[in-house]
């Protein structure tokens, strides 16, 4: 019982309501100017419908009102381009025009049949049902809530219908769908060459200047090989995008998870930077796209460190426990002025950690350390 009258304390049921309220109330004007030509408006929301722009105009009252307590309903966000999307503009509006008429009825004449019904329970007369006059009868009284529960479930059902052919009508087509997947594909290869490029050049340059300032040959043959193995992955990496450029038929287990980390951490103290590592919980049992994401954020995280403050003592923890991937990088800043880095770097950490479901935070941790946290949920 408790469940069916859960919608009655919810802002949404009365936010639907609303917005099936909204075009009867715009068109009553012309209903009551011209009763006899009612079909009329439904006519001139044909032409409406396939202005572009109106998609957006109704995607963003759909958002407001149809669905006010989803963060990111799977509306379309740009105008009707083709002809098929502007004949689904088309179509919603007249859908909703109706059902708008249907609910503006029901909310108007359901309570004055309860009324009716009440009032003729004690003798009072109406004239709004002729039906009911007569002798007053006791058994109207027990059927005077049944109008109100009908327009309850009216209200509850228009709003479900209505929601439900908002998603259908005003979501994105097959094609927009397409061309958002590119996008988000052409993003990902971009980050990707950025998190494994950027790391090989910035473990490069770091190697060739601490080998330079060491002026011992022993370093200069351990930095060289770091140089030589780093660029080895690098080049591996790039192979990789390239082969996804090209359409090329590779698995995507073939790119390194967490369990390969010790690769990064490898190559970030072989650049002269400390770095004490604590693993807990399983690696082996992650989510192939949450270990495959968590290894770019490390990656990148430690970038950030070489980039930004140099060889300098860091902590890497990570953590398996409770449904939730925790990794965490801590660094010394060298001094007040260093700059911890803002540009796409902590930007493509924030991005991957959203995709994922999961937060991140970096700044500094009020003890003179710059921290980069993230928690990706792992279901």
């Amino acid at each position: 019982m408790v469940r069916l009258l859960r919608p009655l304390v919810r802002g949404r049921t009365y936010t639907r309501l609303l917005h099936l309220w909204v075009p009867v109330a715009a068109l009553s004007v012309w209903w009551w100017v011209e009763p006899e030509l009612p079909w009329v408006p439904l006519l001139a929301l044909v032409a409406v419908g396939l202005i572009p722009a109106v998609r957006v105009g109704e995607v963003m009252q759909a958002r407001l009102l149809l669905t006010p307590d989803e963060a990111e309903p799977d509306f379309a966000t740009l105008p009707a381009i083709a002809w098929r999307d502007r004949w689904r503009t088309v179509l919603w509006l007249e859908v909703r025009t109706l059902l708008g008429g249907v609910a503006a009825y029901l909310t108007v004449w359901l309570p004055i049949v309860a009324y009716t019904l009440a009032a003729r329970t004690v003798g009072h007369e109406t004239e709004d049902l002729p039906a009911l006059s007569g002798q007053p009868q006791w058994f109207y009284g027990l059927l005077a809530p049944l109008p109100l529960l009908a327009l309850y479930a009216a209200v509850v059902g228009l709003g479900e219908v209505l929601t439900a052919a908002a998603r259908r009508l005003l979501g994105p087509s097959a094609a927009e769908r397409l061309t958002a997947l590119e996008v988000l594909e052409r993003t990902r290869i971009a980050r990707e060459l950025h998190d494994s490029i950027g790391h090989a050049l910035t473990v490069a340059v770091v190697q060739a200047g601490a080998a330079r300032a060491a002026n011992s040959p022993e370093f200069t043959d351990r930095a060289l090989t770091a140089i030589e193995e780093t660029g080895r992955a690098a080049l591996e990496d790039l192979e990789r995008v390239l082969g996804v450029l090209r359409e090329a038929e590779r698995p995507v287990s073939a790119r390194p998870t967490l369990t390969d980390a010790d690769r990064l951490l490898e190559s970030a103290r072989a650049s002269g930077a400390k770095v004490d590592a604590e693993v807990t919980g399983p690696l082996e049992s992650l989510p192939g796209p949450v270990s495959r994401e968590g290894y770019r954020i490390l990656q990148e995280a430690l970038t950030n460190v070489l980039r930004h403050a140099g060889p300098v003592p860091a902590l890497v923890r990570i953590g398996v426990a409770d449904g939730t991937l925790t990794l965490e990088v801590r660094n010394a800043l060298p001094d007040a002025g260093a700059a911890p880095g803002r540009g796409s770097g902590l930007r493509g950490i924030r991005e991957r950690a959203a995709l994922l479901g999961g937060r991140a935070r970096t700044g500094p941790d009020g003890a003179g350390d710059w921290q980069v946290r993230v928690e990706l949920p792992l279901g």
